[in-house]
């Protein structure tokens, strides 16, 4: 199948939260025997602060805004299918119609929403948002995650169909490498500052800081620099894809804050959940529903409602034990949550809307 993609970034992480995600799925739908062309504005620096030197598995078409527009909605006109990500960046109200044009028996079209708490918020408050209305001419509708309640605001708006596609973990990039001093702490947490984030960073990581001045902290990520950080928190800025790994393998552990509108809607494990399983490491997460659905709280994976959740952790768990939970972790996520898998489950979708009008529920869903 030919698939034209518009999304934020394939080539670049930078203020990109969902580059790790875009990777992981089309590196394993081109293995499936898929054509992927993934198109990206040039926008936000990404271009300058590219972290993927090489990408093999898509033809990556990098356009300037809006000058290139029609030249890249006329290329994906001839394919199978259009896929229309959330949060392009760019032009994403023009987007989400402009590509519903090309609809037809030869070309079905896409949405992916990479945020779909935002998403299905935005059209709720204004009843007069353009996308509410496109959302039953999709053929599908894919989401980040969201588990039932997001397919059913989905279904409840008219979409023809809604299936959540979970972030997982892809054992080329995500795996242990020697510890790295330049990383070296006892608990490590790497997001941008975001409004939607900042209140539960301050709340579980800087909150534990400060309640236990003997641990080391680590802080990487966008926009902290304006912060007033505690005096055992290190910040080192804006971490490349290549780093996480070394973070990973060489904190004590490893700190999962979800933005306050997944953490809210639930099921929707984050991009750093996954890496962390990768790279074996003993990961905190903040309380969400659907957490133990696709780790084992205790045994794989440790939860915490509080800073004092975190700092207990912190203080009682021995190192081999930590090791022991990152290895559990790691031999799940294996096992049930790799892009492989979250790929054939698009396969499956897919493939089966070609054979008949009944779109099947894919089978290979391990968090369904």
């Amino acid at each position: 199948m030919k698939i034209y993609v518009f999304g934020s970034s394939l080539t670049s992480c930078y203020w990109n939260g969902a580059a790790t995600y875009y990777r992981g799925i089309y590196k394993n739908l081109r293995r499936l025997g898929h054509e992927i062309t993934f198109a990206e504005p040039d926008i936000y620096n990404r271009q300058q602060n590219r972290d993927c030197s090489e990408i093999d598995y898509a033809t990556v078409r990098v356009y300037q805004t809006p000058r290139d527009l029609e030249q890249v909605l006329s290329e994906a006109c001839d394919s199978d299918l259009i896929i229309k990500h959330s949060g392009v960046g760019a032009d994403d109200e023009l987007l989400e119609a402009e590509v519903l044009r090309f609809n037809s028996a030869a070309t079905r079209v896409a949405f992916w929403d990479v945020d779909a708490p935002a998403t299905l918020a935005r059209v709720e408050h204004d009843p007069s948002d353009p996308f509410r209305g496109l959302i039953p001419q999709y053929d599908f509708v894919f989401t980040y995650g969201g588990g039932d309640a997001v397919v059913k605001h989905y279904t409840d708006l008219g979409a023809k169909n809604c299936f959540p596609i979970y972030n997982g973990l892809d054992p080329d990039t995500h795996h242990p490498v020697p510890p790295d001093q330049r990383f070296e702490c006892d608990l490590a947490f790497v997001g941008n500052r975001l409004p939607d984030r900042e209140a539960r960073v301050e709340q579980f990581f800087l909150g534990a800081a400060e309640k236990a001045p003997e641990f080391r902290f680590l802080l990487g990520g966008e926009g902290w620099g304006s912060k007033n950080l505690p005096t055992n928190v290190r910040w080192i800025g804006h971490v490349r894809t290549e780093h996480h790994n070394s973070i990973n393998s060489s904190a004590r552990m490893v700190l999962n804050i979800n933005r306050e509108s997944m953490a809210e809607t639930g099921f929707s494990p984050p991009t750093r959940v996954f890496e962390a399983a990768g790279a074996g490491a003993c990961l905190i997460t903040d309380a969400w529903a659907g957490v133990d659905i696709f780790f084992e709280p205790g045994r794989e994976i440790l939860i915490a409602t509080n800073a004092d959740d975190v700092v207990q952790y912190l203080r009682n768990i021995p190192s081999e034990y930590a090791r022991r939970i990152g290895s559990a972790m790691h031999n799940r996520g294996l096992r049930d949550h790799t892009y492989e898998l979250r790929a054939k489950e698009v396969d499956v979708i897919l493939q089966g809307a070609g054979r008949s009008a009944e779109v099947p529920v894919p089978l290979l869903n391990s968090a369904a």
